[in-house]
């Protein structure tokens, strides 16, 4: 149990620590990974604004070669949402009483949902930019019977943009600034919180509504 325990601390931390994980998984890995974190349920925890910020910073200095990181993780992400649209169209509502497990929470399949209710199709395009809302979001799609090829022109603008806007901004700041590349974790957390920042507001929205329809009616 012990070594069980101790392999999954140890894969978190690589999978953390973004710029160790590129260095270690290469350009194959970089696709697999925004795959797996847009089309596989399982990869809602993987770190796909931070490593894509990452990928452009490694390109800046000439690790890896942009055009073609740009291209290969586009089509990756694209591949992706249209795998998670397929698993939300075959599974359907089946999805929603799934029990929980290391790999799957169904709150967040949930949530993704009420998000999708509220937006629409533009769903598939703004939570490109939300953690585990983007894993779940081409999910929701299918389960909701959205026509592919309404799925498809969403999907194919979300990940044109979420690629190029992440990978490019890490290019274009290892390129004007220098020495960051000795701040990466920097960089790195700063993107975290970017990308956790609406989930926060929208908490804290929802924490103050609760909080004002309690206090309402005692008036």
């Amino acid at each position: 149990m012990e070594s069980v325990l101790g392999w999954v601390q140890e894969f978190f931390r690589i999978v953390y620590n973004v710029p160790e994980l590129i260095r270690l998984v290469g350009l194959v890995g970089l696709i697999a990974i925004v795959f797996a974190e847009t089309g596989l349920l399982i990869g809602f925890f993987l770190p796909g604004d931070s490593l894509l910020v990452t990928a452009g910073l490694f390109a800046a200095r000439g690790d890896l070669d942009v055009v073609w990181l740009i291209v290969t993780l586009m089509a990756a992400a694209i591949v992706g949402d249209a795998t998670g649209y397929y698993i939300g169209h075959r599974a359907g509502q089946a999805l929603y009483s799934r029990p929980n497990s290391f790999f799957f929470r169904r709150q967040h399949l949930i949530r993704t949902h009420e998000f999708y209710e509220r937006h629409g199709g533009k769903t598939i395009v703004i939570a490109r930019f939300v953690p585990i809302i983007r894993t779940f979001a081409p999910v929701v799609a299918g389960a909701a019977q959205m026509t592919y090829a309404h799925f498809a022109t969403y999907n194919i603008l979300g990940g044109v943009l979420w690629v190029n806007s992440m990978v490019l901004g890490g290019y274009y700041l290892g390129r004007f600034i220098p020495d960051i590349e000795h701040r990466l974790h920097l960089v790195v957390a700063v993107v975290i919180f970017l990308s956790l920042l609406p989930a926060i507001i929208a908490w804290l929205k929802a924490w103050f509504s609760g909080r004002r329809r309690q206090v309402e009616p005692s008036r």
